[in-house]
């Protein structure tokens, strides 16, 4: 008996407090600053150096360019780059080699798909992929 009238006391001092939780899918989440989310791509920033790819340890970005139409221009410019959301782990390992930073990380990380296949993600997907940039990509 000592034991339910304990319980039943938390319950009602507990009762007028503030709820813990939120109503997630109506009310966006908070995330820190250093969060690690989704990638958002530059692609006119981009110099084709495949350091992203390179450095990646899932192996799941594939990068690829042409040389310069421009014949007085060096360098190369992009045609695809590819991002394969089914097995990136989100390390940030890409943004950190990127010269130029024409990749940064966001605070988005909503990327809930009913198909595998939708998790590929081209150029175009990554380059509107512009809401919770994260801020101060560079230390």
């Amino acid at each position: 008996m000592k034991g339910i009238m304990k319980g039943l006391g938390y319950t009602l001092r507990h009762l007028s407090k503030q709820t813990v939780a939120t109503s997630y899918p109506d009310v966006p989440l908070e995330m820190p600053d250093r969060f690690r989310g989704i990638q958002k791509f530059y692609p006119e920033k981009c110099i084709v150096c495949n350091q992203c790819a390179n450095i990646c340890p899932t192996d799941c970005i594939q990068l690829t360019g042409k040389p310069h139409p421009d014949p007085g221009k060096k360098g190369k410019v992009i045609e695809t780059y590819d991002i394969n959301f089914e097995i990136c782990i989100l390390c940030d390992l890409c943004t950190e080699v990127c010269p130029t930073e024409a990749i940064v990380m966001t605070n988005n990380f909503e990327l809930a798909e009913y198909s595998r296949d939708e998790l590929f993600k081209d150029m175009t997907w990554l380059d509107e992929n512009d809401h919770n940039v994260r801020k101060g990509n560079k230390a």
